[in-house]
């Protein structure tokens, strides 16, 4: 079993309630359901990370690799038919 690392936070009454409801409606309990959003906000922010600069030398070595024909398709393959790790 993964060591358990505690996460302590300040909320006000409202973000209290708030939390304590939403989590009510889905019936778990308030730490599983921040702990849940947390989580795939964080995966979100990570995934969504499509910005990113380069000085000129380094975009014609990009383009280049990207204009390179595969040379181990087969990999590119498997990477895109299984399931991401936060799938599995």
């Amino acid at each position: 079993m993964a060591k358990v690392t505690p996460i302590s936070m300040r909320t006000t009454a409202e973000q209290f309630d708030l939390l304590t409801k939403a989590a009510n409606a889905l019936n778990i309990d308030r730490t599983s359901f921040i702990l849940n959003i947390a989580c795939r906000e964080a995966e979100n922010v990570l995934l969504d990370r499509r910005l990113f600069q380069l000085n000129d030398e380094a975009f014609d070595a990009f383009e280049a690799a990207l204009d390179e024909p595969l040379t181990q398709p087969e990999k590119l393959k498997r990477l895109l038919t299984e399931p991401a790790p936060w799938e599995k």
